[in-house]
């Protein structure tokens, strides 16, 4: 933080139209970083080039993906079927393309529903502090101490095999990393003079929670989820595979792999093309986080 926003912070001393102009900079120096990084430049590329799949996957496939075609079952990778076909006969090029927007849609619930509880958790535990940072925190514990993925996976067994019930296991077993680190950022920014200075002037917990130690919060939680959406469909695929997440006919990348890995010797084209999705999907996104993160780090450090 740069003296001023430690002092009295953004909103006691800036003007409306100074505000803009230093996140206006902030922007411009993150993108610039961003720019300098090829390798953060192609991760970005394949994400956007991802997302623009899913969104265009009714226009870009050119078979239904779930529609049975028995007398193409099996069928090698051609000119009329890019990918192949399935042992149902359908064309795993499309099925490829839905499947984009399983995978993304999954890692934004999941990543939107563990942000959202573990910021709530890690705001209150950080700003109350005492007893109730205490039991919070040992909470959280209870969580950290089983292994993520066997954690979920009973979750997602006890809740019945399904994408969505899967998105809930993964959600209730990734909260904690983002309480803790909402709590570590909290006790941080609540000793500093301009906070002192809202509880002076009579301001409530809660608005000193959502107008001063948020904001402050926003920059590494971006980051953290970031970094956490191919892990996210890493995840999800993952549970699919082992037949507790999305269920067949599903175009769900793990379902997929999971489908053709009994026929991997021979029609090797039904678990590659998914995996090689799956694979290209985690790389982009760990790509655009790690620059992010490289992008942020010295410019925070001089905030």
């Amino acid at each position: 933080m740069s003296a001023s926003t430690s002092a009295v912070g953004p909103s006691t001393t800036m003007s409306g139209s100074a505000r803009p102009a230093q996140s206006t900079n902030w922007a411009r120096q993150v993108s610039d970083r961003l720019r300098a990084n090829p390798v953060s430049m192609i991760g970005l590329i394949l994400a956007v080039g991802m997302f623009g799949i899913a969104v265009a996957a009714p226009v870009i496939a050119p078979y239904d993906p779930v529609s049975l075609a028995p007398k193409n079952r099996l069928l090698p990778p051609s000119s009329t079927n890019w990918f192949g076909t399935d042992d149902g006969g359908r064309d795993i090029f499309t099925r490829v393309v839905f499947g984009a927007r399983y995978s993304l849609l999954a890692a934004a619930v999941v990543l939107s529903l563990a942000a959202t509880f573990g910021t709530a958790v890690g705001l209150i535990a950080g700003f109350a502090g005492g007893k109730i940072d205490e039991a919070l925190m040992r909470l959280t514990d209870m969580f950290l101490a089983f292994p993520a993925l066997v954690l979920a996976m009973g979750i997602s067994a006890a809740l019945g095999a399904s994408l969505t019930n899967s998105m809930i296991a993964i959600a209730v077993v990734w909260w904690p990393w983002y309480a803790r680190l909402v709590r570590g950022q909290t006790l941080r920014v609540r000793q500093e003079q301009f906070v002192d200075a809202a509880r002076a002037s009579g301001a409530s917990d809660a608005h000193m929670i959502l107008r001063h130690i948020l904001p402050n919060c926003w920059t590494p939680i971006i980051v953290q989820v970031t970094l956490d959406v191919g892990y996210a469909i890493l995840t999800t695929a993952s549970l699919s595979f082992i037949g507790l997440g999305a269920q067949p006919p599903t175009p769900e990348w793990g379902a997929m792999v999971a489908t053709g890995k009994d026929y991997i010797l021979d029609q090797w084209w039904m678990s590659t093309f998914p995996g090689l999705a799956i694979f290209l999907a985690v790389m982009a996104f760990n790509l655009v986080g790690d620059g992010l993160q490289e992008a942020l780090s010295p410019i925070l450090r001089r905030r």
